[in-house]
């Protein structure tokens, strides 16, 4: 079932878009029409997006001497707002990895001067992690940089579209969220 094309002309998208998706799916239903090859359309787009989207993240986080894990520590940190700190549970919690990965990646951060432990202010036997004024620079100007890269990639969509793709995205992923809308 193919989707009407925009009118030509419209800022919507071109008339006639073809990717390799489209040679997938066609290679499949001739191949196997016994199959709803359907959910490719999809997934196979979604797959080949996050490919493109690892590629430039890495860009904008290598031109600012970080590994992507560095950059979800340190921007879980400075999302909490002044004074940019969480408990290593936190932390945990914000990044999806264990706790004994988490400590590891407190020393690395801590060792290059972009996070800091210092004790709770509320639990004299707990930890929380800082993030440094350096660690906040670092985790600012690679966000800058990968708003740019991620608003190149939306290039081809018109901006008035860019919400509804967000919202059908959003219906697709909210059942496999079980942290009450919270990342």
């Amino acid at each position: 079932m193919e989707a009407a094309a925009p009118a030509a002309g419209s800022d919507d998208a071109p008339a006639a878009l073809f990717d390799e998706v489209d040679r997938i799916v066609a290679d499949w239903r001739r191949e196997r029409p016994d199959l709803d090859v359907e959910p490719l359309e999809v997934f196979s787009r979604v797959t080949r997006l996050a490919r493109h989207l690892d590629r430039a993240r890495r860009v904008a986080f290598t031109a600012h001497e970080l590994e992507t894990w560095e950059f979800d520590v340190l921007s879980a940190l400075r999302r909490e707002g002044d004074p940019y700190e969480l408990s290593p549970g936190g932390l945990v919690t914000a990044t999806l990895v264990t706790s004994g990965t988490m400590t590891n990646r407190i020393d690395r951060l801590e060792s290059r001067g972009l996070v800091e432990r210092r004790r709770s202010p509320d639990d004299r036997r707990g930890v929380v992690v800082r993030l440094t004024h350096a660690g906040r620079e670092r985790v600012d100007a690679a966000m800058n940089d990968l708003l740019a890269q991620e608003t190149r990639m939306l290039g081809a969509l018109a901006p008035r579209r860019r919400p509804e793709l967000a919202a059908l995205l959003r219906e697709v992923i909210a059942p496999f969220d079980d942290h009450g809308g919270r990342d």
